[in-house]
């Protein structure tokens, strides 16, 4: 028989014995500490040279754009720390703008985890670590006091812990089945202003499908085709190692084979019209990432794809290499096992020239929180509900009791997160600094404002 809720729970508190979760809080940097900056310009060998500095210019413009960039200077910063061992599929970059709604296949809005480049089984501290500090990073831009930054970080890792707590009480079919869906957030939301504030904004992310991405990205006809337009130097055609034919149809043709057959129909129902390379994020520029436009019944009914590169997550030097030698398989079976509902065209497939890619929708209702326009009190509200959230997505790999049992009823575990995330904040101050010290002595080459 397995171990009971009440076992599991107490071998979590057992592990408190070995690991304090005092242990987990504050970060001091050992004396010489590695340069964030080698970390970051090692990765830049392996990107494409071109976009570079447009990654560096996006990293520079805050010490949360920084944050956002350098998972894996925090991968190896964390990897130091005192850890629970508690493993789940964790996120790998679980900042506070990786969250966000989009549609389900049944065309329902959902609340979770939406982005799982650097995915990979790891304690579950590390995914708790990184959100807290990027919590208490973007108060710090807002210009909110050190107060308010722990109260918004502590909000957000009660949240983890009670609905931990409520999830080890759950059958495995009901975390299975959780989601946070938009009703769910709209009863969270006290102030009648506000609530008429969300239901607009829902209103607008429920348009953000194909047909408007089609809008914004624009199209043209030349020689009777549809073409995606070039907006240089974040849309733009490149080109390919072989004939355009012949590329489609050994990359659909693998990308095809990852779906399931029902999918696959769906997928048959549309023809390749286009491609193009399209800079995407802040972590991710310089990795090559592209879209493709596919047209159906007719131009109005396209289907945008992304295809990312895929590469080994920062956590794998830390937390061991992925069972899946595709990268791309990586991130999408991590997506899946994280996420309550998934994008139904998710695939992968390896590229002509060999890299790794995965495959989602550009744009299906997608929307995220605009976190710098965000008030203290709302952005603590926002943390709470990205904690929650969290957990829910730890508990679908993770022992929920183990966890609920070594973070317990007290606020231990959330002020050790606000200690963390208060001296990481320093840091990553620090860091920005020398990144934007290093821009203006020439070292590192960056493009701002795009």
């Amino acid at each position: 028989m397995p171990p009971t809720p009440a076992e599991r729970r107490a071998a979590g508190r057992a592990l408190r014995k070995v690991i304090p979760r005092s242990a987990l809080a504050g970060f001091t940097p050992p004396a010489r500490r590695f340069d964030p900056l080698k970390v970051l310009a090692a990765q830049d060998k392996v990107r494409i040279a071109e976009l570079v500095p447009i990654r560096y210019g996006r990293m520079s413009v805050s010490p949360l754009t920084f944050l956002r960039g350098s998972a894996a200077v925090m991968a190896r910063d964390i990897v130091g720390q005192p850890t629970t061992g508690i493993r789940v599929q964790c996120c790998g970059d679980c900042h506070l703008l990786n969250f966000g709604v989009y549609g389900t296949p049944e065309r329902n809005l959902v609340f979770d985890v939406n982005d799982f480049d650097e995915t990979l089984e790891a304690p579950f501290e590390w995914d708790t670590k990184r959100l807290a500090a990027s919590i208490y990073v973007a108060a710090h831009d807002n210009g909110f006091s050190a107060k308010e930054a722990r109260v918004a970080v502590r909000a957000a890792m009660s949240a983890y812990r009670t609905r931990m707590d409520a999830l080890s009480a759950m059958t495995n079919l009901d975390i299975w089945y959780a989601r946070v869906d938009m009703a769910g957030i709209e009863a969270l939301i006290g102030d009648p202003r506000r609530r008429t504030a969300f239901s607009a904004s829902v209103s607008k992310t429920e348009k953000r499908g194909n047909l408007q991405a089609l809008m914004k990205l624009g199209t043209e006809t030349k020689g009777g085709h549809v073409r995606i337009k070039d907006q240089p130097p974040l849309v733009r055609h490149v080109a390919l190692e072989r004939p355009l034919d012949e590329t489609v149809k050994i990359i659909s043709g693998r990308y095809r084979d990852t779906l399931s057959d029902d999918r696959k129909r769906l997928f048959d129902r549309y023809e390749f019209a286009d491609t193009a390379r399209k800079v995407v994020g802040v972590g991710s520029v310089g990795t090559d990432a592209r879209i493709a436009l596919l047209i159906g019944r007719d131009t109005g009914d396209p289907l945008f794809l992304q295809m990312k590169e895929a590469r080994a997550s920062v956590l794998a030097p830390h937390a061991g290499a992925s069972p899946y030698p595709h990268q791309g398989q990586r991130v999408v079976e991590g997506q899946r096992l994280m996420q309550a509902a998934s994008d139904i065209f998710l695939g992968w497939y390896t590229g002509i020239n060999r890299k790794q890619f995965y495959v989602r929708q550009l744009r299906d209702m997608k929307g995220s929180a605009d976190v710098a326009a965000m008030s203290a009190g709302i952005l603590a509200d926002y943390a709470g509900l990205c904690g929650g959230t969290l957990a829910q997505a730890h508990a679908r790999s993770g022992d929920a009791g183990v966890i609920a049992g070594y973070l317990g009823t007290g606020t231990q575990f959330d002020d050790a997160m606000a200690d963390f995330a208060q001296d990481y904040t320093t840091q990553t101050i620090d860091d920005h600094a020398r990144l934007e010290q290093a821009i203006e002595d020439q070292p590192i080459a960056a493009v701002m404002g795009v």
